[in-house]
């Protein structure tokens, strides 16, 4: 590690230890469980803690009133692009809390580990942005374009209501070089995701007495048809980077009691998309298979095909400036980081539909994420906190903006 601002942005992160580990417990010690805790407590503390460091945060509402996330903006003294760092302030729940080590809200340091649910998705990416921002604030005259936070407090109930009032507002800048998502973990760097095709299958038959003389056609058994069908119907193979494409049936809902012949089944198909198999190719996939199933029970109403999500799949390229500004950064501070195209889709895809490069999944390393006995390795913060450090200086002192 010979160049001197490496070396600086690694003291600077090991001064802000300390700070660091202190916010995220206090954030770890309010449960913010996405649809589960109120936020006010968690928006409070953190508000305070970024106004007494100069950071003037926002809170972003959605039409009901609700508080979706927290955001904050530097402004650089010279025309750049903005470039943002996400992390979710919300979490998933605690699962059984009294099968954990310790207490989901205890915030506990114990043996180089510090303990909770969220310690490290992404309590700790908030904490580390924090201080990040708060440095940069005092070094405008050097930065090109604006640096936001935005924090999510919709992110674990799959709303995603922080970024997409963030991203879709009138006022959201036009110049959004990239988005950083503070998901934790040093092996990888997420640079792209399958997308997602989401359907919701409203199957009908014809209801009746379940003990009648004449038989109707029944909803469950039509539905059923649909899913086997749907199992055998073939899907594309892997493409470069992004491994297949998969479909996956995953909730089913009909009938009532014993005596009704159900008229109504409803099924949920979730359809993982590549760039080899795009969200209208599985869609017109599962419309077709509903169709010849359809045709086979002309007795029926036609199955309604109501699309929930639709994601395209994303990777980042080579020279991507965003991809190659942390995997440098990291390399500097000897982080082999692989560039992964991630299986779960992540706010990455939709960002990707905008047109908007993000990267996620770079942080401290971690155990137990969405499981027991979450909890985020301390000595691992510093070294993610300046790798941050030198991906955004570089990145804002230049006004180039990456590609999806």
């Amino acid at each position: 590690m010979t160049n001197p601002h490496t070396q600086s942005a690694l003291n600077r992160a090991h001064r802000d230890l300390d700070s660091v580990l202190a916010l995220t417990r206090d954030l770890v010690r309010i449960p913010t469980r996405g649809g589960i805790d109120p936020y006010d407590d968690a928006i409070t503390h953190l508000n305070v803690w970024m106004t007494a460091k100069g950071l003037e945060p926002r809170v972003l509402r959605d039409e009901t009133g609700a508080a979706v996330a927290l955001t904050a903006r530097v402004h650089g003294d010279h025309p750049g692009s903005t470039w943002v760092l996400d992390a979710c302030l919300d979490t998933a729940p605690f699962g059984d809390a009294t099968a954990w080590h310790h207490p989901p809200t205890s915030g506990v340091i114990d043996n180089g580990w510090l303990w909770g649910r969220g310690a490290a998705d992404s309590k700790v990416a908030v904490a580390v942005f924090c201080h990040l921002a708060a440095h940069l604030r005092t070094e405008t005259a050097n930065l090109r374009g604006d640096l936001v936070l935005l924090f999510d407090l919709d992110e674990h109930t799959g709303g995603f209501g922080g970024a997409k009032r963030f991203f879709d507002a009138p006022d959201t800048p036009t110049d959004i070089g990239g988005v950083m998502i503070g998901y934790p973990g040093m092996d990888k760097l997420v640079i792209g995701g399958r997308g997602v095709y989401r359907v919701r299958l409203r199957v009908h038959g014809v209801a009746s007495h379940s003990g009648g003389s004449r038989s109707t056609p029944n909803a469950i058994s039509k539905a059923t048809a649909i899913i086997q069908a749907l199992d055998r119907e073939p899907l594309p193979g892997p493409a470069a980077g992004f491994g297949p494409g998969k479909l996956t049936v995953t909730a089913i809902e009909a009938g009532e009691g014993f005596s009704v012949v159900p008229d109504l089944c409803t099924v949920n198909v979730d359809v993982r998309t590549t760039k080899a198999f795009t969200d209208h190719e599985a869609a017109d996939l599962v419309a077709g298979v509903v169709a010849k199933v359809d045709a086979d029970w002309p007795d029926t109403a036609p199955t309604l095909v109501e699309a929930h999500t639709r994601w395209p799949a994303y990777a980042l390229a080579e020279g991507a400036p965003l991809r190659d500004a942390l995997v440098s950064a990291a390399a500097a501070y000897g982080v082999d980081v692989k560039a992964k195209v991630a299986g779960p889709s992540n706010i990455g895809n939709y960002l990707a539909g905008l047109g908007i490069p993000a990267t996620a999944g770079f942080g401290p390393a971690y155990e137990g994420l969405h499981a027991t006995d979450e909890r985020v390795r301390i000595d691992t913060i510093p070294v993610a906190q300046a790798v941050y450090d030198q991906a955004v200086r570089t990145l804002m002192s230049s006004d180039e903006s990456g590609e999806a």
